[in-house]
Parts: structure tokens; sequence; C-alpha cells
């Protein structure tokens, strides 16, 4: 967290999250656009934000892409934010903002248009967390019905072996499913890719990468959901995914989940 508090720290830094936030998997020279610094100085800010997490780093041919990875914001927002009375604190933020708007006029407004990052396999969106655990134990956190249960609210159930399928069934007894999908690619422990769709939905469906790699004595889970429907979806899909892996992230390192499940919130 001090990494994270130290990249946050700086305006230049501050600015290409926003850039990234409003328009995810851009490339060097994209970000350079309208910051008015040299490509060497936007690389020593990258490599800043990328040692803090807060950006991941694709290689899709000769490009390097840089998405905003949300989980180190939300983790902060657990911490600092969500214990205190947020609709308080909401409140007396509005109140200051239109407070402020009333005595000082902009001299003019802009308005950020929003473009989803596409790839080959439509809008996607990627988070990376890095646990304090064994590639063994996330696989199976990721694989096992009781262990899913616990720290998503659903059972994932499957054999995991490719072409099989896969259901995220509810803990109500009730064996509905309210995602469902097949088995892509399943090399345990380092990877597994499903699809991803809602019964009674037309389309194609969206698919999920799982990478787990040993990070020293840790272990970095990069999660990839492509395929998204349109930003909508991708909006919703990013909230999940910030919720669920804190969630991981605690069980794995403390062996009990958060004390109030963070969707809920």
């Amino acid at each position: 967290m001090n990494e994270v508090f130290k990249a946050l720290a700086d305006e230049t830094r501050r600015y290409l999250l926003d850039r990234l936030h409003e328009r995810n998997g851009q490339t060097l020279g994209e970000l350079c656009e309208g910051v008015g610094m040299t490509r060497q100085s936007a690389t020593q800010h990258l490599q800043v934000l990328e040692a803090a997490n807060l950006i991941s780093v694709v290689r899709r041919g000769r490009e390097k892409l840089h998405y905003l990875n949300p989980v180190p914001l939300h983790e902060i927002q657990e911490r600092w934010i969500d214990k205190y009375e947020r609709p308080r604190l909401r409140a007396l933020s509005t109140l200051k903002n239109r407070a402020e708007n009333l005595m000082t006029k902009p001299s003019f407004v802009y308005v950020p248009t929003r473009h989803p990052a596409t790839t080959p396999q439509g809008i996607a969106s990627r988070y990376v967390i890095y646990i304090e655990s064994t590639p063994e134990k996330v696989w199976q956190a990721l694989t096992d019905a009781d262990l899913t249960a616990e720290y998503w609210g659903h059972r994932n159930v499957s054999d995991w072996q490719p072409g099989s399928a896969w259901e995220h069934q509810r803990t109500d007894g009730s064996g509905i499913a309210d995602v469902a999908g097949t088995i892509v690619e399943s090399t345990e422990p380092a990877k597994l890719v499903i699809t991803w769709s809602l019964p009674g939905t037309d389309g194609e469906p969206s698919q999920v990468t799982f990478d787990i790699e040993p990070h020293g004595e840790i272990v970095r889970l990069t999660v990839t959901h492509e395929n998204l429907a349109d930003e909508a979806e991708r909006e919703s899909a990013a909230k999940g995914w910030a919720a669920v892996l804190s969630n991981l992230k605690s069980l794995l390192e403390t062996g009990h989940v958060l004390p109030r499940a963070p969707w809920e919130m």
C-alpha cells in the first residue's frame, strides 16, 4: 500500500490513470498525447505505476498496451473509506462541490468521452492482484466448489477438463446456475480459460482467463475478461471482479473472508 500511495502522490501519474480510466489499453504514444512530456519521462512514470500494481502491461505484437488495474484502489477504499460513514462523507463532498461551483465559474468545461478498450476478442478488462500464497492453493481456490462458495457466494462446479461444462451455482441448495460456460484450457496450476455466459441470453459468450504466476515468494494472479458486449457490461464486470478478488486474497492470506461481502457494500 505504501507503493500505491507513493505512486498516487504525483499529479502526472494521477493524470495517466485518468487517461486509462477514460480509455483502457493505450500505447505509450497515445498516453503521451496531450501530456507535454517526453516518452522517456512518461515511461518512468508508468514504471512507478506498474510497480505499485496500479497498471498492467500486455504485449500485442509490437505494441505495448497499458491497462488500469482497479484492485489496489478497491483495497484502499475498503481500508480507508468503507469503514467510515460513507453516506455522510459523500453528502459532505457533494455540498463542498456545489458550494465551490457557486463561488467560481470555470473558464471552460471538459467532458471526457469514454472509449472502451477493444481487442481482437472485443471489449476487455484486466485485473492483477498479488497474493501471499502458492500457485497450487490459488488454483484450488478457483476450482474447488466449497472454497468458491466461501469467497464468491457461488459454487464453481466442474471437473475442470478442457471441453467440459462448468456452472456458477447458488449456495442456497437450489442448484440454479447464474453463470455457465465451457472449459477452454486447463493447465494446473498455471492457467485456466473458461467461457462465461448468463443463462437465457443470446449472443456469443465472453471469455475469462486466469493466469497464475509465481512472483518471488508470492503469486501474481491476472484475470482477463474479454469479448464483453458493451461498456455497461464492462463496468458491471469490473465491480464484480474487484470485489471477488479482494475476498479471495483475504481468504488465502488470513484464512477467512472479509467481514462483509464486498459486493454488498
